[in-house]
């Protein structure tokens, strides 16, 4: 379906931005962002080859905004230390998320099973290793 619906108009595009270009005085500010996107076109229409690919960064876009709105409490981290803290646990919920895991419920319970949990065995704890404690005892 990429091939057949996409491909034909991103061959559109890049011919169009090509024909705005050439109309443009080089340090024109729209000159430079089609010089920009140009330049990284491959990149750009990767997901015509690649179907992992979204076709859109609508998913990156919905976990900055998180960043966005949380972005004046960060103020009161306390410290630099206490930033990076903070940084630490958004990426970790981040990445529960991404490994299709509730952020609430893998915190829960590695919280509760850190104190008795062997750091030889802490990979076990990440996100997209962990199974809760009820199933990991059940097996």
């Amino acid at each position: 379906m990429r091939q057949e619906r996409s491909r034909p108009l991103m061959v559109e595009l890049e011919a169009w931005l090509r024909e705005q270009r050439a109309k443009l005085s080089r340090n024109n500010d729209t000159t430079k962002a089609i010089n920009y996107c140009l330049s990284r076109w491959d990149a750009f229409s990767r997901f015509l080859h690649d179907g992992r690919l979204c076709m859109s960064n609508n998913a990156a876009e919905r976990e900055l905004r998180a960043v966005a709105i949380g972005r004046k409490n960060w103020t009161f981290a306390g410290s630099d230390e206490g930033g990076r803290r903070a940084a630490a646990i958004y990426s970790l919920m981040a990445t529960a998320k991404l490994n299709d895991v509730d952020p609430r419920a893998w915190l829960a319970d590695v919280l509760a099973r850190l104190p008795d949990h062997s750091a030889k065995r802490i990979d076990e704890l990440l996100p997209w290793n962990w199974q809760p404690q009820s199933v990991a005892h059940a097996a």
